[in-house]
């Protein structure tokens, strides 16, 4: 996609994101000499209510959206907003926009894609429905993007109206450990087969811990079947983290199995009801990495990464990349 004829609009809860999209796309013009401009309007859509909670937007100087590429950065990371955004969705292309892209960073039912009882709901693909109903724009379908998806078989959820891009934040997060200094030796370990199965792969050029989640009574066991920790530095990869129960066996588990130091790397940082604050530096916390990295693919990560441990991996960069916003 070309930057030309570009708008690209947010989420209310997205804009410390796009901010740092904004920069990114003057920072590679600059240094291309590109005239290529994409109009950034992160305060286009009025996100108000009514006085009985329901949606009551507005999207400003919506007669500019004619004939251009729009670009919509969102999240659903909460039921509570994910009808207000699905009702720009199905406007934008009533405007006579040329095309429609919407990046979601974390598709939020992507862990509920299957049904495994009798009763069980995969709410992955009701999404995939709800995002399925986006109408054409003048170039054809509306397209998604969203990073690390739990399974990489949602893509045939949607249907023909929308085309989904499955993206990955983990070869940026090798730029960023190429570029750690440390005297030690790095390893990868991946807690489950899921997570092995999926990002292995990019791993090529390090040495590979696998380890595989037991039940236990009430609780998971994670023991290592490849593998050496010893003395290394011991980087734990995964697409996401929610309460953290898992990670902290897996940090256990490479502390006694006799790895120097133990860092960690999800792409999406979910942890709901402020689970976070298990990871940070407090002598009350057990199994805290050196360091724990994650991206903004979720709007509270920038509060996250305020507090030791955490470093924040930005998907600015990748965005751009991946859209050719420059």
């Amino acid at each position: 996609m070309s930057g030309q004829n570009t708008i690209l609009i947010c989420h209310r809860d997205m804009k410390t994101l796009v901010a740092r999209i904004e920069k990114e796309i003057a920072a590679r013009c600059s240094q291309s000499n590109s005239k290529v401009r994409v109009d950034v309007r992160m305060d286009a859509v009025k996100w108000n209510a009514f006085e009985d909670g329901y949606p009551n937007i507005f999207i400003e100087n919506i007669e500019d959206f004619s004939d251009k590429h729009v670009i919509f950065v969102g999240s659903f990371y909460s039921p509570a907003i994910i009808f207000e955004q699905i009702s720009v969705l199905y406007t934008l292309p009533k405007s006579s926009i040329k095309s429609l892209t919407f990046v979601l960073p974390y598709y939020n039912t992507g862990t509920m894609e299957r049904v495994d009882t009798e009763g069980q709901v995969a709410t992955a693909v009701a999404m995939a429905r709800l995002l399925s109903a986006i109408p054409l724009s003048s170039m054809g379908p509306a397209r998604l993007m969203t990073y690390d998806i739990h399974a990489l078989q949602e893509r045939f959820y949607f249907s023909d109206n929308i085309v989904p891009k499955l993206a990955s934040a983990m070869p940026k997060f090798i730029e960023v450990i190429n570029q750690f200094e440390d005297d030690i030796p790095i390893a990868i370990a991946f807690p489950d087969e899921g997570a092995y199965k999926r990002f292995s792969y990019y791993f090529k050029d390090f040495p590979v811990i696998r380890c595989i989640k037991r039940r236990k009574g009430s609780e998971r066991e994670v023991t290592i079947v490849d593998g050496n920790p010893k003395n290394q530095h011991v980087i734990i990869v995964d697409d996401l983290i929610n309460t953290g129960g898992t990670v902290q066996r897996c940090i256990a588990c490479m502390k006694s199995a006799g790895a120097s130091r133990v860092s960690v790397f999800v792409t999406h940082a979910v942890f709901p009801k402020g689970s976070w604050k298990r990871f940070t530096r407090n002598p009350m916390n057990e199994h805290v990495p050196d360091t724990f990295w994650i991206t903004d693919s979720l709007p509270h990560a920038s509060l996250i990464t305020e507090h030791e441990p955490f470093r924040l991996v930005s998907l600015s960069d990748s965005i751009c990349s991946m859209l050719k916003l420059y």
